[in-house]
C-alpha cells in the first residue's frame, strides 16, 4: 500500500508550514495514519545559513521529492500511513528559480513529479498579513507574483487544486473540507491532480473560487 499525499503550495507567509501541522494533526485524530514533510528549502538555509544558489535549486527540489516519495511506503514494522502531508513539493522551488534567477528549467520535471506523487493539491491564499522570517522570507512584493506563477504551472500541467483561504481556525476548516470531499468520493481523488479545473475548498464548485480570486488572477493576466 501506498499512502496517498496532500501537498501544501504557496507563496511566503500563507500559512503553509503551519497548516501543515494543524492538517496532520487533524488527520491523525480522525483516525488516519498521516506523516507530515517538511520543507526541505527550510532545513538547507538553516543548515547552510544562506539561501540557495541557482546550482543548488534541482538538488534541493529532487530531496523534496524523494522525502516523500519514501514517507508515502511503509517501513520494518510499520505500515504505510493513509496520507502524507508534504509543505511544498518541487513545483514551489521551480516558481522561485524562476523568480529569483529567471530559471524555468525546472518546471518541466517539478511538474510531472508532482502530478505523479501528489493526489490533492491546496494552495494557500493571500489573506494572511506577511511576517518575517529570516533567510526564508523575500518580501510582501514577490507573494503576488509567486502565487500567480504556482496557478500558471498547476494548470499548465493540468493539476488540479483547492485554495484554502480563512484567518485563524476557518484556515485548517477550509484545508479539512477539500480533504473530506476527497474522501467522500476516494475514485475522484486521484483525478483532482489531473483535473484542469481548481475546486475552492468551502463548497466544491471551481466558479466559486473563480469569483473570490478574478482580482488576483486579473492582475497576472
Amino acid at each position: 500500500m501506498t499512502a496517498r499525499v496532500l501537498a501544501l503550495l504557496g507563496a511566503e507567509s500563507t500559512g503553509k508550514s503551519t497548516l501543515a501541522r494543524q492538517l496532520a494533526d487533524a488527520l491523525a485524530d480522525r483516525g488516519q495514519r498521516v506523516v507530515r514533510v517538511d520543507e526541505f528549502l527550510r532545513e538547507f538555509c538553516d543548515r547552510a545559513g544562506r539561501t540557495p544558489t541557482q546550482a543548488e535549486q534541482a538538488g534541493i527540489a529532487a530531496e523534496q521529492a524523494r522525502r516523500i516519495a519514501a514517507a508515502s511506503r511503509a517501513a520494518p514494522g510499520r505500515p504505510a500511513p493513509h496520507w502524507v502531508v508534504a509543505d511544498t513539493t518541487p513545483l514551489l522551488t521551480a516558481v522561485y528559480s524562476e523568480i529569483v534567477f529567471g530559471d524555468r528549467t525546472l518546471y518541466a520535471e517539478a511538474g510531472a513529479l508532482h502530478a505523479r506523487q501528489v493526489q490533492l493539491t491546496l494552495l494557500t491564499a493571500l489573506d494572511l498579513p506577511w511576517q518575517a522570517d529570516g533567510l526564508q522570507r523575500d518580501g510582501p512584493q514577490v507573494r503576488g507574483p509567486v502565487d500567480a506563477l504556482l496557478r500558471a504551472a498547476l494548470l499548465g500541467a493540468g493539476i488540479g487544486f483547492s485554495v484554502v483561504a480563512g484567518q485563524g481556525p476557518a484556515r485548517p476548516a477550509a484545508a479539512l473540507a477539500a480533504w473530506e470531499a476527497a474522501r467522500r468520493t476516494p475514485s475522484a481523488v486521484p483525478a483532482l491532480a489531473s483535473r484542469w479545473k481548481h475546486w475552492c475548498a468551502r463548497c466544491g464548485d471551481p466558479d466559486c473560487e473563480r469569483h473570490l480570486f478574478a482580482a488576483l488572477r486579473g492582475a497576472a493576466a
